[in-house]
Order: C-alpha cells, then structure tokens, then sequence
C-alpha cells in the first residue's frame, strides 16, 4: 500500500540508533552512568550508602555491593508502600511481578517512568525498526496485527497507590494508543488473569482477526497452547491455514530451541522470520538484529548500566563485576545491572556470553542457580538444550516442556539425572533416545563425561515420560499460568521433581 510507505520510513526512523551501537557501545554506557548517578544521588538509597554525581567507577564499584532481589527487597518494599524516592525519584507506581525460576516467591520489579520511556519501550521501537529495515521490500507487517499474549494485572495488595502485574501486563497497560493500532487481541481481552479463561476467549477473537494477523510476540510455552486451540477449531494442519499472512515471531523468556521443530511444523515456510529477545522484568537488555544469527545486540543506549561477573568468579563467591570495557569473548559471566528503574547493581540471575565486543553481541546461556553441578559435572541450560535437540532430531521426538535434576548417591543407587519430559511426539525408541541425550552431552561437557566414565560417579540419564498437560496442571497448582511464567528447566535440588512425581502419582492413584 502506497500510502503506508511515509509510515513505514517513520517508524524505520530508530534503527539509526541500532547502527550507532553497533559501532559504538562504550560512549552511551558511560553517559547512562553519568545520568544513573546524578539521578540516584539525590534517594533515599543513594544518600545511605554515599552516591554522588561523578562518582569515580571504582569508588562506585566499593559503595554500592553487587546484590540479588533478597538484599534490595526491604528498599523495594519501601516502595511498594507507597514512599518516594526511595531507589529512583519519584513514587513508582507500577512493579512487575516474577514468580521466578528458582523459587517460589513473588518479585516485584519497580517499572518507573522512566524505565518504561528509556527502556523497555525504547528498545521495543528499536526492534520494531530493525525488523522493517531488515525486511524492508519483504514485509507487510504494518498492513495487520500481532499477537501479543499479556498476564494479569490488578491493585497492589499493599495500597491503591500502585498497581503490579507481569511484565507483559504492564506493558500493554501502558503501551503508547499509537502501538495498540498493531496488536491484538483486544486489552480487555489480553488481560484476563485467568488463563483457562483466556485462551479460548483469545482464540475466538483472533480466528474473527485471522486475515489481520501478521505476527506472534511471546513466550513459546504459551504460544503454543494457543496455537494447538486454533488448529483444533479451525480443524487445520497449519497456523497458515489460520493465518495466511503470517509473517513474523518475536520470541523471548525461554530457551527457542526445544521448540524450533514444533514452530517450523506450525508455519512451514521460509517465509516465516523468527527474532529473538531479551527483555526481561528488570529490563530489555537485547535483540536479534541480524538476520540468521542467534546473537543478541546488547542495548546499551536504553537506560541500564552493565556489569558482569566472571561466572568462575560468582561460583566462587567473588563478586568482582567489571563493566562491558572489560568483559572478553567466550567467557561466561552473571550478567549485573543499574537501571533507571532503580536498580542499583541488581544480579539478575541470567548468565550471558558474549560472541563479539564490537558490536556488543551476546547469547543467554543460562542462569547463575539454573544449572546441574550435584557431582562437579556443572551442566549449563545450552548444553541441555542442544543435547535434548540432537535425540528429538535423530528419533523424530517432539518436546512440549521438560525438567531435569539429579538423582543423588545413596546406598546401592548411583548418581544421575532425572529428566522428566512432556513429549508432543515421543521418540520412536525410548532408549535410543536417551543414548543420544547422553552421548550428546559428553561430547559437550568435558566434566560430565569425567563423571559418567566408567558409570562410576554419575549412571545415564534416567527419562520420566510425563501425562498430556502434566506441567500445565502443575503450573496451575502454583497460580502461575500465563505470562511470562516457565517450566523450571535444571535444578540441583530435587523440590521441583518430586512435587511433579507427587502429582503424577496422586493423579494415577
């Protein structure tokens, strides 16, 4: 459409900031310190622990200590009472709820002005442009509308003065009315805090869109529970026969590969791009921006200063974070940041790799507590990953959700690892499968291979294959259906497994 094309080169318009951080990351990450510091001196938090402006890097690094949620909670809660200028300046009047993924207790997130304006709408913006660039004699994406699957939101229980939610609630309860235009379904819809109820009133007004809709933004768990309940009342193969324009998924929250043979037998069409992001509660911190590549552009001009944590360092208990000046290719690291959402050296719990400094391109390659080290054979998540990917590959195997945790030494019982896995396919030959799940994962990991030589110190993989719907009901049981809510993947601590085994069994009984 030819009058769309003004449209089109206006909102291509922030892609120039892409370019600059592609050729320079360093300049804009010293000028948000300069700002995070002007601005925090003057809190409550800042005067406590002697913030000021123009505050020496390493004397700021002795002030401030690297923390997780647990030691900035009791300021955080300050906030959520209602008290100004505590963390950031002002009263925060919006949080993100997060469940998390080690634990089961809520985090709330402070999602400022300011982070809204700066971050996570800034760096939405730049996807948006990037994409449209890209593509840009491909693409119709501005002639329908995308999916965007939102959480609950509703009045904090602490007062009327803020209100909380997950993040993608958030975000749609303040998404600028011109970026509305593109989505669907409608926010009433979008925000209906119980999933059971949403997902059928979602697909009946997306199959009335069907011809409007271009594109998908969300987490993959939910997006396929949403796409398996079109197929079924279309009575289709495909998400193209529900949606023949389709052209784009923007995905993020957790690990795509387990799902990239599930979403390729939805849209079987190269026609189809996937982008994938980093924007989690506490901030988005990168995208996709080249075609054919999984590496994540680190915004660095969107309101957060980075810091990073040599991960044999964090394993160690040393905290010595270093900005993104001193971080080197291929090493992995606890990524750490400041936020004009008042996040004041925040451990976010991701670990992060990078595979080019300039630009700064990085992929997430797993999480600080998110890993398996019962034996010292430390399995990171992207080992995992590509270990399940290879068997589903080689048995026709389709995985909907899995978790995996030891299996501890006792008396008589070897060490080893528990999957339990939800198939959509299950393999053709179980036991094939899980040689290959094995194999894969020694060729991957020099420690576990240590370890499962000889089966001395760690046996096979023992596989749980798990009902239909098994983590949907158990993620029901914790009230965390929806959103941006995820399946624990690796643990060290066996709470997760056994609750799952407890409900199978009970279920069975």
């Amino acid at each position: 459409m030819r009058w769309l094309a003004p449209l089109y080169a206006l909102l291509r318009y922030p892609y120039r900031r892409i370019l600059g951080l592609q050729k320079d990351a360093w300049t804009p990450q010293r000028r948000w310190y300069a700002y995070l510091l002007e601005k925090g001196a003057t809190t409550i938090y800042g005067k406590a622990i002697g913030l000021r402006a123009e505050l020496p890097y390493e004397i700021f690094r002795q002030k401030v200590p690297v923390q997780p949620y647990e030691a900035l909670y009791p300021w955080i809660e300050r906030t959520l009472r209602g008290e100004r200028d505590i963390l950031w300046t002002g009263r925060v009047k919006w949080f993100a709820r997060s469940s998390g993924t080690t634990n089961d207790r809520s985090k709330y997130i402070p999602i400022t002005t300011e982070s809204l304006r700066y971050n996570h709408f800034r760096a939405s913006r730049d996807l948006f442009a990037t994409y449209l660039t890209l593509y840009a004699d491909k693409t119709h994406l501005l002639e329908g509308r995308i999916i965007s699957i939102g959480g609950s939101h509703q009045v904090s229980h602490l007062g009327s003065h803020a209100r909380y939610g997950d993040l993608s609630a958030v975000l749609l309860s303040n998404m600028p009315a011109f970026y509305r235009l593109f989505r669907a379904p409608a926010l009433e819809i979008a925000l209906i805090p119980s999933w059971e109820e949403k997902l059928p009133r979602m697909a009946e007004a997306l199959l009335r869109q069907r011809r409007a809709i271009v594109g998908l933004a969300g987490v993959p768990t939910w997006s396929v529970l949403l796409f398996d309940e079109l197929l079924r009342r279309m009575g289709a193969k495909t998400m193209l026969e529900v949606f023949p324009r389709f052209e784009a998924v923007f995905h993020g929250a957790v690990s795509f590969t387990p799902y990239e043979m599930l979403f390729a037998q939805y849209f079987p069409s190269e026609q189809v791009r996937y982008m994938e992001i980093y924007n989690a509660s506490e901030g988005f911190f990168a995208f996709q921006d080249t075609p054919n590549s999984r590496d994540l552009l680190l915004m660095a001009d969107h309101g957060v200063f980075y810091e990073f944590i040599p991960f044999s360092a964090w394993e160690a208990g040393r905290w010595d974070a270093v900005p993104l000046e001193g971080v080197q290719v291929g090493e992995t690291y606890a990524l750490v940041v400041t936020s004009v959402g008042g996040l004041w050296r925040y451990l976010v719990g991701d670990t992060v790799r990078f595979v080019s400094l300039q630009p700064p391109r990085l992929r997430i390659v797993g999480r600080t507590r998110h890993y398996i080290n019962a034996f010292g054979e430390e399995v990171m998540i992207e080992q995992a990953e590509a270990a399940l990917e290879a068997a589903c590959r080689a048995t026709a195997a389709q995985v909907r959700d899995y978790t995996v945790a030891p299996i501890y030494l006792g008396a008589g019982q070897r060490g080893a690892h528990e999957w339990l896995i939800e198939f959509i396919q299950p393999p053709q030959n179980l036991e094939e499968f899980t040689r290959l799940l094995d194999e894969t994962l020694r060729q991957l990991n020099s420690d576990y291979d240590a370890k499962r030589e000889g089966d001395l110190a760690l046996g096979p993989p023992k596989i749980v294959c798990l009902p239909p719907e098994t983590f949907y009901r158990w993620l029901k049981s914790k009230g965390r259906l929806g959103g941006q809510n995820k399946v624990p993947r690796l643990s060290t601590e066996r709470t997760y497994v056994e609750e799952i085994l407890a409900m199978v069994g009970a279920a069975a009984d």
